[in-house]
């Protein structure tokens, strides 16, 4: 148990910045809608993170940034860069194979964050960098990731994102639904992208596949394939992808195993 309740102010700033980060150029208004904080205290917590150097404003534009200063936030973090390391040539091979992008993303907390992608900048609708978060319960990532954590594990990250209001989480709140939908998922062996979320955030354009990078009961990351609605629909991307995206999943995990056998 915490000595001490969480520091609010610190908690708020801390959001504020995580979403400043996230879309790189920001106003008030957006980050009242992405946060649901009033706007004065959005901008005594901006003040405060220009003040301290992580966040830039365009006074002309009424636009927030971010600066350089916030890598060094992440100075003392680098599992994602040796999975990303690892995953990348196994990623450009799949990419070859199949025609379509991947990513792979690690479990971060309450969501997936990409640490290696083979998209391209300005394809498929949208380009997602490494570093991207996005949310566990309503993506093929954090769902294929999700399904095959050991049951204490998985529950303790269900309870959490229990918690949070942000409404891509309202799957952990029925627990019969969830788990139903998580146990499907471990029978085939790979998960799906929510439809309410390729509407909101692909207007349906796009659907995605993705399987659990693991070996044993240990869950590394996830790694998915990205497709058009109109060029691929799903019963044919199930038949010629789901076999190889599995494969390619088992392949980076025996790297990981090997890479961290190797190190110890």
């Amino acid at each position: 148990m915490p000595s001490f309740k969480p520091v609010i102010a610190l908690t708020r700033g801390l959001e504020i910045l995580r979403v400043v980060n996230e879309q790189q150029q920001t106003s008030v208004g957006a980050l009242h809608k992405a946060t649901g904080l009033d706007k004065a205290t959005i901008v005594r917590m901006l003040e405060t993170l220009e003040h301290e150097g992580y966040v830039m404003r365009d006074a002309d534009r009424a636009l927030y940034a971010p600066t350089g200063r916030v890598l060094v936030l992440s100075q003392g973090y680098d599992q994602h860069l040796w999975i990303g390391s690892v995953a990348d040539p196994f990623l450009q091979e799949f990419r070859k194979q199949i025609g379509w992008p991947s990513d792979v993303a690690l479990f971060d907390r309450d969501a997936m964050i990409v640490v290696q992608t083979t998209r391209e900048p300005g394809s498929m609708l949208l380009s997602r960098k490494p570093g991207f978060r996005f949310p566990l319960l309503a993506t093929s990532l954090g769902r294929a990731y999700l399904a095959f954590l050991p049951e204490e594990q998985r529950e303790a990250v269900v309870s959490e994102l229990a918690k949070n209001p942000e409404h891509w989480n309202d799957l952990a709140r029925n627990r019969k639904k969830l788990n139903r939908l998580l146990s499907d998922t471990r029978s085939r062996g790979y998960a799906f992208t929510d439809d309410a979320y390729s509407r909101e955030v692909f207007n349906d354009a796009m659907w995605a596949i993705g399987a659990p990078i693991m070996q044993g009961d240990q869950v590394f990351a996830s790694i998915n394939i990205m497709m058009l609605r109109r060029a691929v629909a799903v019963e044919d991307g199930i038949k010629q992808f789901a076999e190889p995206l599995r494969q390619t999943a088992a392949r980076i995990a025996k790297a990981l195993v090997t890479q961290k056998g190797g190190k110890a």
